[in-house]
């Protein structure tokens, strides 16, 4: 089994949102990997005095633990766990019901002998790498469904934020888990598993470097490194030729890979 993780931030001048961890329990039969991606609020008033990155690392520590030493728990309900366990650790201090009270994407996998589990919550991504080299990308296209005029509005945004018909995101209401898009896959079925913040889904999703299966194939060899390499180089390029993508240069981006069970595998490349 092999586990490799990288992280950049957008900017030297802020923190780095998104958080990235992964765990082997001790016997080596199982693991689990978790991205997160803190959600960057607009400028103003949030309810809460510890900012985006502290939650991330409390959810992100919370979500960690959780997955690795619950297995009596699905992924829903370990998330619904951690986010109670986060909003506990800031209620007397903070406003949980403002809108804009932080939160993150969620992307996690865990996996034995038998299962691989995953999670995935607003516009984070999993991806599945069978044997044969095809990829599953298990996606929360919720938000993609908002037509961009309404995200231009903060307002409007604000009123489809972790509502019935507008999209979710890990907050401060547990109750959020049983919005994520989850499902399990046998274990021989998924030679590799990567999770990854919309940072680094601009490879694909952004500029069309690739598809999935060619995600991965980069990941394969070059590893979580060379893919955030490969996005940034893809962003200075834009800009300098002056792109439509220059209202935000650069995002916080980070992707982690697990191979499960090393052995022959067809790979597209890239």
């Amino acid at each position: 089994m092999r586990m490799e993780a990288a992280t950049l931030p957008g900017s030297p001048e802020r923190p780095n949102e998104d958080w990235v961890a992964a765990a082997l329990p001790a016997l080596g039969a199982g693991g689990t990997v978790v991205v997160l991606d803190g959600v960057t609020p607009p400028a103003g008033e949030d309810g809460c005095v510890h900012g985006v990155p502290w939650f991330t690392a409390r959810l992100g520590g919370a979500l960690t633990e959780l997955s690795a030493s619950r297995r009596d728990l699905k992924l829903a309900g370990i998330l619904s766990l951690a986010i109670r366990r986060t909003a506990d650790a800031h209620r007397n201090t903070c406003d949980l019901s403002h809108v804009r009270t932080p939160q993150a994407t969620v992307a996690m996998a865990r996996w034995d002998e038998e299962v691989v589990e995953h999670l995935v919550l607003s516009d984070a991504a999993l991806l599945l790498a069978a044997p044969d080299g095809s990829v599953r990308a298990v996606l929360d296209d919720r938000l993609d469904r908002v037509p961009a005029e309404t995200r231009r509005s903060l307002a409007a945004t604000d009123r489809l934020r972790n509502v019935e018909g507008g999209f979710f995101t890990a907050a401060a209401d547990p109750s959020v888990a049983a919005r994520a898009v989850t499902g399990t896959s046998p274990r021989r079925a998924v030679r590799a598993v990567a999770a990854l913040s919309d940072g680094a889904t601009r490879w694909v999703e952004l500029f069309g470097a690739g598809d999935w299966s060619d995600l991965c194939a980069v990941l394969d060899r070059e590893g979580p490194h060379g893919l955030l390499r490969r996005v940034r180089a893809l962003e200075t390029a834009d800009r300098t030729a002056g792109g439509t993508h220059r209202w935000k240069v650069h995002d916080d981006a980070t992707a982690a890979y697990a191979v499960l069970s090393e052995g022959p595998v067809r790979l597209r490349g890239a």
